[in-house]
């Protein structure tokens, strides 16, 4: 229930935020960020509000688990650094802690893995960029890693962060051994093959310049996107210690989240300008890529759009857990615009 006091006590709220980003994440570290995780949990149920607060905790513990740009081979992790700390929005993570947050976890327990799921998500995307992929020269509003530096070092690059997300994970000792095993087993499936992201990746360089079915389309959507986006929410649940029907309708809730993902990057690879997008628009109809628009037209995407958002708020029902965020995550997807 909102009272009087609520819209002073967010403010204060948000400047302590504001003041956690002004200062070196390492400092931030030191001063009391157990005390700005519980910010997240006590006032964002607002899923813009809770992205942009989990952005500022993330960022700082990333600055401590990524080697710095003046330790060798400093090529490699200034690379590294330039492609993960080059503004993104930290969904995956975000998806990760408000699940968890949700289910009873702490934000204590559930940082690492969320930051795990950054590093997987970044090198994917200096690898997708590259010119045996997709060939992109913006990502994220600057140069992508292999225009920057080079595609060897972008390669390296990549390969650096998936080991350091699994490492992180590994050496995580908040965690219990057999809880770090079950995340680690659960994250690698969603990364690779043959039903996560690697296999998404390979249907869809083998669905450019030819007709698709519905089916071969959401195959590409849930393991090229969905799969990780799924592990993020699943992480969350798994380390909050959820039963089986609270997984059951996590995973159900997160499918259609990534679905909801992929459908409005279909959108918005149309309808918006680079400048919105922070890359390059348009090159999914270059490249005869596999998309919604594409297969069925801009209208029925949009109505179909509504569809999935529908699905994924419904997934939440059998929670009796607060659902808010979660159900306003699902908004902010549908209605994003970058």
């Amino acid at each position: 229930m909102t009272t009087p006091n609520e819209p002073a006590k967010r403010a204060e709220d948000n400047s302590h935020l504001r003041w956690l980003t002004e200062q070196s994440p390492s400092r931030s570290r030191k001063c009391n960020v157990r005390a700005t995780h519980e910010v997240i949990r006590s006032t964002a149920i607002d899923a813009k509000e809770f992205l942009a607060s989990c952005r500022a905790l993330i960022d700082a513990e990333l600055d401590l688990l990524i080697p710095k740009e003046s330790a060798e081979p400093e090529r490699v992790h200034s690379a590294i650094r330039w492609s993960l700390f080059a503004g993104g929005k930290r969904f995956r993570p975000a998806l990760l802690l408000a699940t968890g947050q949700t289910l009873g976890a702490r934000t204590d327990d559930l940082m690492r893995a969320a930051c795990a799921l950054e590093m997987i998500h970044t090198y994917s995307l200096i690898h997708d960029d590259l010119p045996a992929m997709d060939n992109d020269k913006l990502r994220r509003g600057r140069p992508t890693c292999h225009v920057k530096f080079d595609d060897a070092t972008a390669i390296l690059a990549g390969d650096a962060l998936q080991a350091l997300a699994f490492q992180t994970i590994a050496e995580d000792e908040r965690l219990s051994p057999d809880l770090r095993v079950q995340l680690v087993v659960e994250i690698a499936r969603a990364a690779g093959t043959p039903e996560g992201m690697v296999a998404g990746q390979a249907h869809d360089l083998d669905a450019e310049s030819r007709e698709v079915t519905n089916a071969e389309l959401e195959r590409i959507h849930h393991r090229k996107t969905g799969a990780l986006i799924r592990a993020a929410a699943r992480c969350g649940a798994i380390i909050a210690g959820a039963g089986a029907r609270e997984l059951e309708a996590v995973t159900e809730y997160a499918t259609n989240l990534g679905l909801l993902f992929q459908i409005t990057d279909d959108l918005l690879d149309v309808t918006a300008t680079a400048e919105d997008l922070g890359k390059t628009p348009g090159k999914d109809a270059r490249a005869s890529k596999a998309t919604y628009p594409a297969l069925y037209g801009i209208e029925a995407t949009h109505a179909q759009l509504e569809v999935v958002h529908r699905a994924t708020r419904n997934a939440l029902d059998p929670l009796e857990r607060p659902t808010q965020l979660l159900q306003s995550i699902a908004d902010f997807i549908r209605d994003r615009r970058a």
